[in-house]
């Protein structure tokens, strides 16, 4: 597997939780976005960018700027602190993510500049990818959208589709139910 940094992006205005920190709420017993670097264990480094939390003290932490400008500002922050050869791009929110998850990205991406999941859908999962760094960093510099599958699309990533089973790799929790439903099946009972 090749060396990688992962930016885990956990800012945004989880407007659908009423504004709650989403990436601190409890699943399983564990902050959200406790379990996406988990799924990135193997990172040479963790950036985590968005506001200060008393969870991964061992992290490098930014901010975008503004905060809550959105993902594209939050990834150009978050990759500025990138120093491996690989960056794994992560929502802080997506709890059945798993390390087998990340080699499967990496692995797919080949000699591509990228690797994105997709979901059962078929749909790309953008804040779920990994993407050669100096690629990455070239796309952003060229980019003045917002938009996240605007900057990474045109970068022709492998798609790559894995099984779901009852806790997809791609499951996010944007509501309360979401997160009802997702600590309900990572319950240790259940894993």
């Amino acid at each position: 597997m090749p060396a990688f940094d992962a930016v885990l992006l956990a800012g945004g205005r989880a407007r659908r939780l009423g504004g709650a920190d989403k990436p601190a709420a409890p699943v399983g017993g564990r902050a959200l976005i406790e379990w996406v670097a988990a799924a990135a264990s193997g990172a040479s480094r963790t950036i985590v960018v968005g506001p200060p939390r008393d969870v991964l003290p061992d992290t490098v932490r930014v901010r975008e700027d503004p905060p809550g400008a959105g993902p594209v500002p939050a990834l150009r922050a978050g990759l500025a602190e990138v120093r491996a050869p690989w960056a794994v791009l992560l929502a802080a929110d997506l709890p059945f993510l798993r390390p087998v998850h990340v080699a499967a990205l990496l692995d797919a991406a080949g000699e591509r500049a990228g690797a994105v999941l997709v979901d059962g859908d078929g749909r790309a999962q953008w804040l779920a990818g990994c993407w050669r760094t100096a690629r990455l960093r070239d796309a952003l510099a060229a980019y003045t959208g917002a938009s996240l599958r605007g900057v990474l699309g045109p970068l022709d990533p492998a798609m790559v589709a894995l099984p779901a089973g009852e806790r997809p790799p791609w499951y996010d929790c944007d509501t309360p139910d979401d997160l009802a439903r997702a600590d309900g099946l990572a319950r240790p009972d259940v894993l």
